[in-house]
């Protein structure tokens, strides 16, 4: 696939599993396309399907809360996408099989984008690249809060899981646990000598608003 917009056209076309058959529209992703900071959810919503973007509902808007007022980002300077592409009846977890038939476009986005850093939001997301790299998966909870260096085709990135923002409508608890996540993700960018500005604008400049 040579850009993004390529492959845009094709997941919105998609038929590769059944997922097609009750969507309203495929959700390819959406953000900077040169973006160093890479967000990856489970799979879209409701409100995701209607409007055919990711993060649109109160999770959406609790991400972009976490973006802004932890990392000093807008949407804009990241991408934001899921693992799925089409939201599964009932916002039910995907299936291994819509997983597997979906991934491939997860995989040529990373290699489009080639973020330097990708945060998992769940256990699906986290799940499938860490399976897909080979390297043992123990659930969550063991893994989130700090980064994994893994391998994903040709590209070596780090990958720092957490919760999916959703998980914190339900459990208030877990949103002060996102948000220390968000902090270590910050510290994470600042550790490679880079600005925050920096981290997301090759030459130097903000992209913040």
């Amino acid at each position: 696939m040579s850009s993004l917009s390529d492959l845009e056209i094709e997941i919105r076309a998609c038929k590769k599993c059944k997922l097609f058959e009750a969507r309203k529209n495929a959700v390819p992703g959406e953000g900077n396309p040169h973006a160093k900071l890479m967000f990856i959810g489970e799979a879209p919503g409701l409100n995701e399907d209607i409007q055919g973007r990711p993060f649109v509902g109160a999770a959406g808007k609790l991400l972009d809360k976490m973006i802004h007022d932890v990392l000093g980002l807008e949407r804009k300077d990241v991408f934001i996408t899921n693992v799925v592409k089409c939201r599964p009846p009932n916002n039910r977890d995907p299936m291994p099989e819509e997983i597997s038939a979906c991934s491939p476009y997860l995989v040529s986005q990373i290699r489009l984008i080639n973020p330097q850093l990708i945060v998992t939001l769940g256990r699906h997301s986290t799940g499938f690249l860490f399976t897909y790299s080979g390297v043992d998966f123990p659930g969550i909870t063991k893994v989130r809060g700090k980064p994994h260096t893994l391998r994903i085709g040709r590209l070596e990135i780090k990958v720092f899981p957490t919760y999916h923002p959703a998980a914190a409508l339900y459990n208030p608890n877990l949103r002060e646990t996102i948000r220390d996540d968000f902090v270590r993700i910050r510290s994470e960018i600042n550790s490679n000598s880079y600005t925050i500005d920096q981290f997301f604008d090759p030459d130097g400049s903000s992209n913040k608003r």
